[in-house]
């Protein structure tokens, strides 16, 4: 039997008024003369964002969707140059601390993903710094929620820069020269335009975290694997690389499942963008083979409809459980298969 829960990222489009992601532009942070007021902003428009964060995940528990990504967003101008030496937890301490009391208290499971300039394959020094700032704000969004590292960050490795197979030297030696603090924070995930599974779980493998599988990214970066050597070879790796991470926490695959993302093509023209529902059926038969080699998996939807889709896919999940007689579905946010 392997349980599949499903998740969706940072917002709401059931849930009124409640984004995480307010902000305040450098432009008119400068603009105000009095910077102490203006951090002030700063740090009220962020305990909003952590406001609605946790209303995101009451929602969320409410509806039995136990897997959310939280939104970068949640602290305004937290990476820019020009605000190094402003340190905002001890202010946003109570906001940060109701949130992870309540994901502990509910058993979810969150999550966040550094944007796409967060990169380890790059060539230049003041791109890596940047990387590594950015990855310092998330892990400390996470420590000052106080959730233990079964909470990751999930990267892409970056760019090519002309020469792949340098990049993909290059990610492993800076990514392995990160403090453990971060490394143990990360799951890396395969992208749509440059490192396909192999390449991805390879790099994976070699700095000792998870892999996350994107199956719509593998769908329009495949590589030359096929649809077997993923299920039969590549995805049994993938889930060793999450149960060698389960023995490091000493926790189960059942605490800490697998991780995938799923979306679906936004149109022929556009297959790499992400359409605002998900198709079930494609998603299904995926999980249908990858089954076999996992009892838990926890699906992430990245469809531009958020909770929507997720709910829209529930209910054609609840009508394939009428045909299906090797599928239960368990709640608003699970399925099973068998």
């Amino acid at each position: 039997m392997t349980r599949v829960r499903f998740g969706f990222v940072a917002l709401s489009l059931e849930l009124k008024e409640s984004s995480p992601s307010k902000t305040m532009t450098y432009a008119s942070f400068s603009k105000l003369a009095d910077r102490e007021a203006a951090l002030g902003r700063l740090e009220q428009i962020a305990n909003t964002n952590l406001h609605n964060t946790l209303r995101l995940l009451k929602h969320c528990y409410g509806n039995d969707i136990m897997v959310y990504r939280f939104s970068s967003k949640l602290i305004p101008l937290a990476t820019h140059a020009a605000l190094e030496d402003w340190v905002p937890y001890d202010k946003l301490a109570e906001p940060f601390q109701a949130i992870g009391q309540f994901v502990k208290d509910k058993g979810m499971r969150v999550s966040l993903h550094p944007d796409h300039f967060c990169v380890f394959s790059t060539p230049r020094e003041e791109v890596l710094m940047s990387s590594i700032r950015d990855m310092e704000y998330h892990v400390a969004m996470l420590e000052a929620m106080g959730l233990d590292e079964k909470s990751k960050c999930n990267i892409h490795m970056g760019g090519a820069y002309g020469d792949k197979e340098t990049a993909g030297k290059r990610f492993i030696q800076q990514f392995s020269e990160l403090p453990a603090r971060i490394r143990h924070r990360v799951t890396l995930e395969n992208d749509d335009k440059t490192f396909n599974v192999a390449e991805t779980l390879a790099a994976a493998e070699a700095v000792g975290v998870p892999m996350v599988l994107d199956i719509h990214h593998h769908w329009v970066n495949p590589g030359s694997i096929t649809e077997d050597e993923l299920i039969h070879y590549y995805w049994p790796r993938i889930v060793a690389t999450w149960t060698r991470e389960c023995e490091r926490l000493n926790v189960t695959l059942d605490e800490l499942p697998v991780k995938i993302h799923s979306s679906s093509p936004k149109s022929l023209s556009d297959p790499r963008g992400h359409a605002d529902y998900v198709e079930v059926d494609p998603l299904l038969h995926f999980l249908q083979q990858a089954k076999q080699h996992a009892s838990a998996i926890d699906c992430m939807l990245e469809a531009k409809a958020k909770d929507a889709a997720l709910f829209q896919l529930m209910d054609e999940m609840k009508a394939k459980a009428q045909q299906h007689e090797h599928m239960v579905v368990l709640n608003n946010g699970a399925i099973e298969l068998s």
